[in-house]
C-alpha cells in the first residue's frame, strides 16, 4: 500500500527551503528510497506550502525518516518556518487517473 505524507509550512523563506530540498536530493542519491514529491503554494494564503510525498509503503518512508541526512534536513528547515511546520501521514486506499 502507497503511503502519503503532507507537510505544510508557512514561510517567507522558500527558496532557501528549495534548496535545503535540493542539497538534501544530492547528498542521499543512490541511498533514498523512491519517492515522487509535489511542492505546491496556496494560491489563497501567501506564504503557506505543502509538500506532498508520496512513497511506496509506510516502511520505505520511514527508512528514508532514518537516513541522517534526512533528520539534518528536516531540523534546518524548520528553523525557516514561521511557525510549527504540520503532518499529515496517509495510507492511500485508491487512486483514480483519468
Amino acid at each position: 500500500m502507497s503511503f502519503v505524507q503532507i507537510i505544510e509550512v508557512t514561510t517567507t523563506r522558500f527558496e532557501e527551503f528549495q534548496a535545503l530540498e535540493d542539497q538534501w536530493r544530492k547528498d542521499t542519491e543512490g541511498r533514498r528510497p523512491r519517492m515522487r514529491l509535489m511542492a505546491c503554494r496556496d494560491r489563497d494564503q501567501a506564504g503557506r506550502y505543502l509538500m506532498i510525498v508520496e512513497f511506496p509503503s509506510y516502511e520505505e518512508a520511514m527508512r528514508n525518516n532514518d537516513l541522517p541526512e534526512t533528520d539534518r534536513t528536516a531540523r534546518r528547515m524548520a528553523e525557516l518556518a514561521d511557525g510549527p511546520m504540520g503532518f499529515t501521514n496517509l495510507d492511500v486506499i485508491s487512486v483514480d487517473v483519468d
